[in-house]
């Protein structure tokens, strides 16, 4: 199934809020979500990521604002919402006593599809999951449940889905994996609105990231606008004893010189321009210091996360 893409929404939230009694856990969030793209929200436990997702999959009714999924509002419409999305959740909602093939048949009788058995033929097949349509789901690693997960969430066609978590307790190679699934659905023009904790997750598939804080979007661009938050460059010099480890601290204090703890090697900070690198160089040489080689290290979506999470970050 292709479906088109482009610069339209396919969801858009404006000054959502959600408050169990005193507690307020969504601020008045507002994003928008490019119809076939990848959208990641992130956010410490209890910062509302679920209870975004219950709100946008029609689980959950706000206190105020407002949500469209493909035009319809999920307060007004939200049968119509149903019809166009799916929700993956945190742990596997597959039935173990079943087969693959059940799994998957049962679904789509759920959903009332006229056109199960070739649906479910399709899926099995674009999931590699063929050769084991008949095996009890009981008998699968954590990985093959997942693969299942989505492949029944895509039953009926949605043109957004929701992944709540989608690689919690997986190995790496099967969140590698179920990356490669998430990737290949968004290149067919479903829209991908997952939670993460996993911020090399994140980084690998969102085209676009919100970080949620405190109730609220603190910030929302791509991987590469976020880390400009953090213009820093680091610069790593691998130095041969502790001597020279503190001659550096004391030859670059100025440039917040720290101790990479169990080493003899020093962090420096940089803008990261050739002048300035090429000046951290040269006073290493002009000061005799003993250093083996040095590296260059740009800022992470996790140091820029613990940045703001940490309220380091304005």
């Amino acid at each position: 199934m292709a479906l088109t893409k482009g610069n339209e929404a396919a969801i858009k939230v404006r000054d959502l809020t959600k408050s169990y009694k005193s507690l307020k856990v969504l601020k008045g969030i507002s994003f928008n979500v490019k119809r076939g793209s990848i959208f990641a929200l992130l956010g410490s436990n209890g910062a509302g990521k679920t209870t975004a997702i219950n709100i946008l999959s029609t689980l959950l009714i706000p206190n105020s604002g407002s949500a469209e999924i493909e035009g319809f509002d999920v307060v007004k419409y939200p049968n119509n919402v149903r019809s166009k999305i799916s929700l993956t959740g945190q742990y596997s909602t597959v039935d173990e006593l079943l087969t693959t093939r059940e799994n998957l048949t049962m679904i789509g009788n759920l959903l009332h599809l006229s056109d199960v058995k070739p649906q479910v033929i399709d899926l099995l097949t674009r999931f590699d999951l063929l050769e084991d349509a008949d095996r009890p789901v009981s008998t699968f690693s954590g990985g093959m449940k997942r693969r299942l997960d989505i492949a029944m969430s895509l039953l009926g066609n949605p043109s957004v889905i929701f992944l709540d978590e989608p690689t919690t307790g997986l190995d790496p190679k099967s969140r590698i994996s179920t990356w490669e699934m998430i990737k290949e659905l968004a290149s067919v023009g479903i829209t991908i609105f997952l939670t993460t904790q996993y911020l090399e997750e994140a980084e690998y598939l969102a085209d676009k990231i919100a970080i949620l804080h405190d109730g609220k979007i603190v910030i929302e661009g791509s991987v590469a606008e976020i880390k400009q938050i953090i213009p820093t460059v680091f610069v790593i010099l691998n130095l041969n004893n502790k001597t020279d480890t503190y001659k550096a601290l004391n030859i670059f204090s100025n440039k917040n010189a720290q101790v990479i703890e169990g080493t003899n090697n020093v962090k420096v900070e940089s803008n990261g321009t050739i002048p300035d690198i090429s000046d951290i160089l040269k006073k290493i040489e002009m000061n005799n210091i003993a250093a083996d080689s040095f590296e260059q290290k740009k800022p992470t979506l996790e140091s820029v996360f613990l940045k703001i999470v940490n309220n380091e970050v304005e």
